[in-house]
């Protein structure tokens, strides 16, 4: 009996041995066999977006020309400084508006410091720019880049001018020959009247003039003159208007002295002597020297010169020239108030009317740069 109870025990603690096996025997630090030991984090799932991606190009973005003539991108316009450089900024607006109304396009005026200045950017913008250039900054222009012609200016019927060598009234000189030595005025070395004729003929006569005065202007030669700074100033004669027909070239080129004494200037700015008006370069003077024909007077005048251009730099658009041709033809009248107070006005170039002009008309200048040997870089040398 006492056995039977021992191996009923003794079965009982192999039961629970075999069950103490089964269930903690494998757990090393009291952990349940069951439980995952290397899963990963549970992280938040990126939100899906509704924005399309950026497709890559290979093209770059070209954002497109401004048109020439608009806002953006105008037409450029100089003008020489030869006479009144304040009034010719001062009035360029109106030029502008007048050439925008006729054509639709925009247009900006300027005045370079200077006609080598004004050649050397119509070539440098040989596609947008209009230059307001004498006869020998045509040449050098063209020779230098192809500027090429569009209109002339004339006065008062003239399509041509000259030189006006203009001396001390009470002065002794009678002839050039006798300025051998005297101190000379000129405008700018690129004006053709006020230097490229003048020294041509200078050199012609083998007259050496002393001491040179580059003034800045045609006005500004003469004021030399007038207020005793230089014996002789070579600026630009206009011809007169006569009480009866028409002045000629066998005719003097000043005033009768008969009228000197009654010489001056009106309410509309014009200077008269009696019934004489007078256009050469004194009347540019009147508002600093109202008596300037009083003080000054012309010893002579060279030959002819073609007048002064309004030219195009070389690779102007042929579509567009005429269109501007057409207006500037319309635009340049006496009877055009917009004209009468700036390119018409005696303060800045005195056009009157325009006339069609050719690259063959300036031959005679050519001829006279050639012998001089000039060029844009020697101006004035």
């Amino acid at each position: 009996m006492k056995f039977r109870k021992l191996f009923v025990v003794l079965g009982l603690l192999v039961v629970v041995a075999m069950v103490f096996s089964a269930c903690g025997g494998n757990t090393a630090n009291n952990e349940p066999v069951d439980e995952p030991v290397n899963e990963p984090a549970n992280e938040p799932m990126e939100e899906p977006t509704d924005e399309p991606m950026e497709e890559p190009t290979d093209e770059p973005v070209v954002e497109e020309e401004p048109m020439l003539g608009s806002a953006e991108y105008p037409i450029k316009v100089l003008f020489v400084p030869s006479v009144d450089v304040d009034f010719m900024i001062e009035s360029g607006a109106l030029i502008e508006q007048a050439l925008g109304d006729a054509t639709g396009y925009v247009f900006e005026v300027s005045v370079p410091t200077s006609y080598a200045a004004t050649i050397e950017e119509m070539c440098a913008s040989p596609e947008d720019t209009i230059g307001f250039i004498p006869a020998l900054g045509y040449v050098l222009a063209n020779q230098l880049c192809g500027v090429e012609p569009g209109l002339a200016s004339v006065r008062f019927g003239w399509n041509v001018y000259w030189t006006g060598f203009y001396v001390a009234r009470d002065s002794e000189f009678a002839t050039l020959e006798d300025l051998e030595g005297a101190t000379w005025a000129y405008p700018d070395a690129g004006s053709t009247s006020g230097y490229l004729y003048p020294a041509s003929i200078f050199g012609d006569l083998g007259v050496t003039v002393g001491e040179t005065v580059e003034a800045g202007g045609h006005p500004q030669s003469v004021l030399a003159v007038y207020n005793g700074d230089a014996d002789v100033a070579t600026a630009y004669f206009s011809a007169p208007l006569l009480p009866e027909g028409n002045w000629t070239t066998d005719m003097a080129p000043d005033v009768p002295d008969d009228v000197v004494e009654d010489c001056a200037v009106n309410e509309e700015g014009q200077l008269w002597c009696g019934d004489y008006r007078v256009l050469d370069a004194r009347a540019a003077v009147t508002t600093d020297a109202p008596d300037v024909v009083q003080q000054v007077r012309i010893l002579t005048l060279s030959k002819e010169i073609p007048n002064d251009t309004m030219s195009f730099s070389p690779d102007f658009p042929d579509e567009m020239k005429q269109s501007i041709i057409d207006a500037m033809i319309e635009f340049v009248s006496l009877d055009n108030e917009a004209c009468v107070q700036s390119l018409c006005a005696e303060a800045f170039y005195n056009w009157t009317a325009v006339d069609t002009i050719a690259d063959e008309n300036f031959d005679g200048v050519r001829i006279l740069v050639a012998q001089q040997g000039i060029t844009l870089e020697n101006l004035g040398e």
